[in-house]
């Protein structure tokens, strides 16, 4: 039986998949072969030997200490896709509170002491000073168009605006999601340069801290409206800031609060609602129970962070997975220990990842301790596992 700790409150569809006949699952869990986490902070967090992989329920992992994970062959999955519908209908409300000053109308009312007369009256004669602009023909510029940015620039075309999308990591599987209406650029600027509204959409990296910038807002439309449900690092606070009192940014809307954000006008903050919704964490509980579960009984990877996606039909009688570094002649290495234990190959596979890779083995021969440890005890070995049932 596979042991599952869990760092947080997972939703109870992931119980579709950890059957309670071969998984034990809970938050007081010890030495547990994978962890189920969702917004718990992991930095500084002990590892256990045992310890096989990370299932993180959501897209971002800025929470997970990736680099030391791989280092101990420890693998981190995440959730695309997930819960992308959750996200793009919480845009929907961004651009309405970056259009018209819904948030102070709003104020208004609940507020309103009827001392200028009845609110039915006196709400005829002040509304005009909350208008803003329609979105039809208005330009979003969408950053980022994987999951949900291919959602929110399809959704943005039946409002009746001209979109410009840009990615430049953009995948043969995300581009298929984009209407063939978006308009692509190849550089940021003109995308910074024409839009009336701007979107991110885009992971957390260090090729992306802080990309809304002081240089990049100068760039912008006087009046632009900025929508951040990515990540709040995104953003350089100091430049936004600087760009809302100028008058040059006139709305600001974002998933991620700080004390300064509260504190200055025309920005409109929600407490990270982006992914928050009992379908989206249902569908990311599911689609972490599932990558976890594909791992641990078969030594399958999809949508891991820090290793190569493998997939490879079970065949022989074990299967031997190796998490290794991405260094010449290792498998030259390994081929001999095999051959010495008398282990026969039926299938193979090996996949890299920038320093790293994955070879995993399928043999017609049993796989016993005195293997695994020469199989350890090679340089640029990590981990060596063996999936017997």
């Amino acid at each position: 039986m596979f042991k599952v700790k869990t760092l947080n409150n997972i939703s109870p569809s992931c119980r579709e998949i950890l059957n309670k006949e071969d998984y034990e699952i809970g938050d007081d869990i010890k030495d547990p072969d994978a962890i189920f986490v969702r917004a718990s902070d992991m930095h500084g967090y002990t590892f256990n030997p045992r310890l096989k992989c990370i299932g993180r329920a959501g897209i971002g992992y800025n929470t997970i200490p990736v680099d030391e994970c791989i280092e101990k062959g420890i693998v981190v999955f995440n959730t695309p896709g997930g819960n992308a519908n959750g996200v793009k209908e919480l845009f929907l409300f961004g651009m309405s509170m970056a259009g018209r000053d819904i948030f102070n109308a709003m104020k208004w009312v609940y507020t309103y002491d009827d001392s200028e007369g009845p609110v039915e009256v006196r709400m005829e004669k002040i509304k005009k000073q909350f208008a803003g602009p329609e979105y039809a023909g208005k330009t979003l510029g969408v950053i980022g168009t994987g999951n949900v940015g291919s959602m929110v620039a399809n959704v943005a075309l039946n409002l009746n605006m001209k979109v410009y999308g840009y990615d430049p990591f953009l995948s043969v599987d995300a581009a298929w999601k984009i209407s063939r209406h978006v308009f692509r650029v190849s550089s940021l600027d003109d995308l910074l340069k024409y839009s009336d509204y701007i979107t991110l959409h885009v992971p957390l990296k260090e090729d992306t801290r802080g990309m809304i910038n002081k240089e990049a807002i100068a760039k912008m439309k006087n009046g632009v409206r900025i929508i951040n449900y990515a990540r709040g690092g995104v953003v350089d606070e100091d430049a936004i800031i600087e760009g809302l009192k100028s008058g040059k940014v006139a709305k600001f809307v974002s998933d991620f609060p700080t004390r300064r954000l509260i504190e200055t006008e025309n920005v409109i903050l929600t407490p990270h609602l982006g992914g928050t919704t009992i379908e989206s964490e249902s569908n990311c509980a599911r689609m972490a129970a599932q990558e976890i579960d594909e791992y641990l009984r078969h030594g399958n990877i999809r949508n891991s962070v820090n290793m190569p996606t493998v997939f490879l039909e079970r065949t022989g009688e074990a299967r031997i997975c190796i998490i290794h570094k991405n260094i010449p002649g290792i498998l030259a290495k390994i081929m001999p220990i095999f051959s010495d234990e008398g282990i026969n190959i039926e299938n193979m596979t090996n996949k890299s990842q920038g320093a790293y890779a994955y070879s995993v083995f399928d043999v017609n021969s049993k796989v016993d301790e005195k293997s695994v440890r020469a199989l350890n005890n090679l340089d640029g070995i990590i981990r060596v596992r063996v999936i017997r049932d």
